[in-house]
């Protein structure tokens, strides 16, 4: 008889109802342009970090211990060399690189 009382059943249902909304819900918001746009941001920023953290490693720019204070504080500070010239250098060659590209593209053509 348990299983044919109508308030037990309609308590069965809102129930399922409310697990399902739940389910739905959780579903539009792992789908939504707005989510999938923040974990996107979250990851190339993440990626990136890596990236960088990569580069410093290949250029010798790694966090090392400093020590200040009486107490003996370590505090992590980061060497930073100049990096402009380095920049600079690495968009003259690319700008250099990109027009030898296209020279051999129009002489190809022609």
């Amino acid at each position: 008889m348990a299983d044919t009382d109508p308030d037990e059943l309609e308590r069965r249902i809102a129930r399922t109802r409310a697990e399902l909304a739940q389910t739905v819900d959780a579903i539009a918001d792992r789908v939504s342009p707005k989510r999938v746009a923040e974990r996107t941001v979250a990851d190339v920023k993440s990626r990136a970090g890596h990236f960088v953290a990569s580069v410093g490693d290949a250029l010798g720019v790694t966090p090392r211990p400093v020590e200040y204070g009486d107490d003996q504080e370590r505090v992590w500070e980061e060497e930073r060399p100049e990096l402009g010239p380095l920049l600079i250098g690495v968009g003259a060659v690319l700008v250099v690189g990109a027009a030898i590209v296209l020279w051999r593209r129009r002489r190809k053509r022609l």
